[in-house]
């Protein structure tokens, strides 16, 4: 079975819309039970569970996440008025029928304080097929200057 690049783009285009609306609970449901959400320190790695990163999420983590998200007890969103995703630069690496992994580019900009901060990053997303839809098994954010001072990011990447 063959993948259209426009539902991939779209799905992923969802799932950025989703984030940036706050859309959290929906959120979740894009995800296989077994994803794993990544965002390692080294941007090379391939070996996530055995190296340092600044989320390694599986499907618990992910709800504690969001539920501090919408609970009021990550401190560091309280003054984060809004974050804008823009992806793009689509590629489907891979296609066996089951599953696609795909590579994108992302742009999240996001207005704390006053301040405009842009974090560039290269994702990967492995997408299960279910029904005539995706679920996440895999996304993994590896932000361009993960190996500098990070301002806490206390949203979802």
């Amino acid at each position: 079975m063959s993948t259209q690049l426009n539902d991939v783009a779209a799905f992923i285009n969802k799932e950025a819309d989703m984030l940036d609306f706050q859309e959290y609970r929906e959120w979740l449901d894009l995800w296989a039970e077994d994803g794993i959400y990544v965002v390692p320190v080294d941007p090379n790695t391939e070996d996530y569970a055995n190296t340092l990163n600044f989320a390694y999420d599986k499907a618990e983590m992910r709800k504690l996440r969001v539920e501090r998200l919408l609970g009021g007890e990550a401190i560091s969103t309280q003054t984060t008025l809004k974050t804008v995703r823009a992806v793009g630069r689509f590629r489907i690496l891979s296609d066996d029928g089951a599953t696609v992994k795909v590579r994108c580019a992302q742009h999240i900009s996001e207005n704390r304080h006053g301040n405009l901060r842009t974090y560039p990053a290269d994702v990967t997303f492995t997408l299960r097929r279910q029904g005539g839809d995706f679920r996440i098994a895999e996304k993994v954010v590896r932000l361009l200057n993960a190996d500098h001072h990070l301002s806490s990011i206390g949203y979802i990447l």
